[in-house]
């Protein structure tokens, strides 16, 4: 019986399913080549829409979850939507890019600079296996309070804390704590923030 239930569970995971989980997945299912074609689709109009109230509604129609105070500039690219979240108070400049096969997750009052990208998919190191479309990804989490400069590149699988501060152009490769100044090529520390009570 047990082992009935456990085929059972295997057969009924979904291809977006396991790609959320970071499991290796088919990218040409037919629910996510559909979810795909829409996407692309709306980010043409929402892309041409001059409106920012109407350009933003639309964005968050098609994300996970996103807070009451959310602002997104022109030139937004993402895959699905279905796995981005959005904290309370967000600011998104020209540009931003969200591949998001796995969760992508802000926390509240983050400002993300123009010509940002962050991107959970992985592909493999093997040239046998990049040819043979094996896909996966790690998830990425964003804390609160956070600022990116211009041209920041987040990687699959980091997590930054609360209160970091991203320099321009830096491409973050690991995980980073609360309070810091992170930048370079891959990021490293580059100062220590006080943030003394804040806690907005």
């Amino acid at each position: 019986m047990k082992r009935w239930i456990k085929c059972r569970r295997i057969f009924m995971t979904t291809e977006r399913e396991k790609m959320t989980a970071g499991e290796d997945f088919n990218q040409f299912d037919h629910e996510l080549i559909k979810r795909r074609i829409l996407v692309r689709k709306m980010l043409q109009k929402i892309n041409n829409t001059p409106d920012n109230e109407e350009r933003n509604a639309m964005i968050k129609g098609l994300f996970a979850d996103t807070g009451d105070e959310f602002f997104v500039e022109t030139d937004l690219q993402f895959d699905y939507g279905w796995n981005i979240h959005i904290g309370n108070n967000f600011f998104g400049n020209y540009r931003l890019t969200l591949m998001d096969s796995c969760p992508i997750t802000f926390g509240k009052n983050c400002y993300i600079g123009p010509n940002c990208g962050l991107y959970t998919n992985i592909h493999p190191l093997t040239a046998k296996e990049r040819v043979a479309d094996v896909e996966l990804g790690a998830p990425i989490k964003i804390g609160d309070n956070a600022w990116f400069g211009g041209g920041v590149t987040i990687l699959p699988g980091v997590t930054l804390g609360d209160n970091v501060v991203v320099g321009a152009g830096a491409v973050v490769t690991k995980s980073f704590g609360d309070n810091v100044c992170i930048a370079g090529n891959p990021a490293r520390v580059i100062k220590t923030i006080d943030n003394g009570q804040f806690d907005k």
